[in-house]
């Protein structure tokens, strides 16, 4: 069984999303909970959101085919980060030129799937 959710338009950019998202792929979900739980990097608050979400879609899924789900079993299958729409602002620098800001965004995509015995 596979369950996944997508973050999208998150406001932070792809490069720093990917240093948490590799850190948690491949791993139990209930060790990669606890490992977003105490990174400091900011981007481990949207990741965690969206893995908890997949872990909820599971157990939703469960539920619908009357199965039944151990979140425990579960680990992280697939884990990427696509880059999203960039807003493009403007800066003001001196003697009234400007210089142009990109403010990237991200698509976080988490799937998760029972553990094979």
């Amino acid at each position: 069984m596979e369950a996944r959710a997508i973050a999208r338009h998150v406001r932070m950019s792809p490069r720093k999303v990917r240093l948490v998202i590799d850190q948690i792929r491949g791993r139990s979900v209930s060790e990669a909970i606890s490992l977003l739980t105490f990174s400091k990097k900011a981007a481990a608050v949207p990741v965690g959101k969206t893995l908890r979400s997949a872990i909820a879609n599971a157990q939703d899924l469960a539920d619908r085919d009357g199965e039944s789900v151990d979140v425990d079993e579960l680990m992280v299958a697939r884990a990427f980060v696509d880059e999203g729409p960039t807003l493009k602002r403007w800066r003001a620098r001196a003697m009234g030129r400007a210089s142009p800001r990109r403010r990237r965004t991200s698509h976080i995509t988490v799937e998760v799937t029972a553990k094979e015995n």
